[in-house]
């Protein structure tokens, strides 16, 4: 994604080379997004992508990355990170923490239609019951606890319409958190960030999920409606499209069907995934890092659909 870190390409071989991926032919960093630095690596052995994670740490990072590795022997379309002949899948470059994963087949689908959303529902539901299994924990890191901490920072930033509806939001949100339906929402690993620019398509067919690095243990609603956010809403105005809705909740039930909880909480999930990421928006586009090919998203998309979320609450029959 951005590039904060440069590699060289003898760094890149050094690397290769210990996990056996082959001689390097080319290394491009990749432009987008905004936590860590990706370049796409061809060898004589294939295609791959390398990521130097700039935020997360040596500790933090095996959470991620052997969920892709639990997900992809359930069968489900994710990066396998490379290990190297002591099967650590864990690396530095840079003096940074590093993986090299295989890179999927494919294209983003930029303007779904209710047939891609179909399928991302399937996906998503199959991807939560393969990993419920997964033994080991980690929260979401951009959950309750982290907007809490961010709104303070960022509201300096906001004009006084703006820091009344983050503020008065946040406080649903806080109370929404203590409620005995909240509590009963089913949890397991998420990737709370699959977004259209994170899933591949080879025409109408799925071929793969990408950027597990925002993943954690949180409600798998929570998750749903991260995704309902962009790919079944108008990217101009923030609006609902019920048709592009309706397949992806439908696919998803269809796999697994959603609790009396879930069902009740959806309007105020659709609204906290909203605000998740109207505040990390802001945050990194008010404070944000150097980084050679960084472009900050604009955090104006996420309040129009926080306020379309609000006045226009969305139950799971759409």
């Amino acid at each position: 994604m951005a590039v904060f870190t440069e590699v060289s390409e003898p760094q890149a071989q050094d690397l290769l080379q210990r996990l056996n991926l082959g001689v390097l032919q080319s290394l491009r960093g990749i432009q987008g997004g905004i936590e860590n630095t990706n370049y796409f690596v061809t060898t004589d052995q294939g295609e791959y992508v390398l990521t130097l994670f700039e935020r997360l740490t040596h500790e933090q990072l095996p959470f991620y990355l052997y969920l892709m590795k639990h997900l992809a022997a359930k069968g489900i379309p994710v990066p396998d990170p490379a290990a190297d002949r002591h099967g650590d899948v864990l690396h530095t470059l840079c003096a940074k923490p590093a993986a090299v994963v295989n890179r999927l087949t494919g294209q983003n689908q930029l303007a779904p239609q209710a047939v891609h959303c179909s399928a991302v529902g399937t996906m998503l539901a199959r991807m939560h019951l393969a990993g419920q299994d997964y033994a080991r924990s980690q929260p979401n890191l951009r959950a309750l606890p982290w907007w809490n901490e961010t709104v303070p920072v960022i509201l300096p930033y906001l004009d006084e319409g703006q820091s009344v509806l983050i503020r008065s939001e946040l406080a649903y949100q806080n109370h929404t958190a203590q409620s005995n339906a909240f509590a009963a929402l089913p949890r397991g690993p998420v990737h709370a960030d699959l977004f259209r620019d994170n899933v591949m398509f080879e025409g109408e067919r799925l071929t793969g999920l990408f950027d597990f690095y925002f993943a954690g243990v949180d409600s798998w609603l929570f998750d749903l409606a991260v995704c309902l956010n962009d790919w079944c809403i108008d990217l101009h105005n923030g609006t609902h499209d019920p048709g592009r809705a309706k397949a992806l909740l439908q696919a998803y039930q269809s796999v697994r069907p959603l609790t009396a909880a879930e069902r009740m909480l959806l309007p105020a999930m659709l609204r906290a995934g909203a605000l998740r990421f109207w505040i990390s928006r802001l945050w990194d586009f008010h404070l944000p890092r150097e980084a050679s090919m960084l472009k900050p998203h604009d955090p104006a998309h996420f309040e129009r659909v926080l306020r379309e979320r609000v006045q226009h609450p969305i139950g799971p029959e759409p």
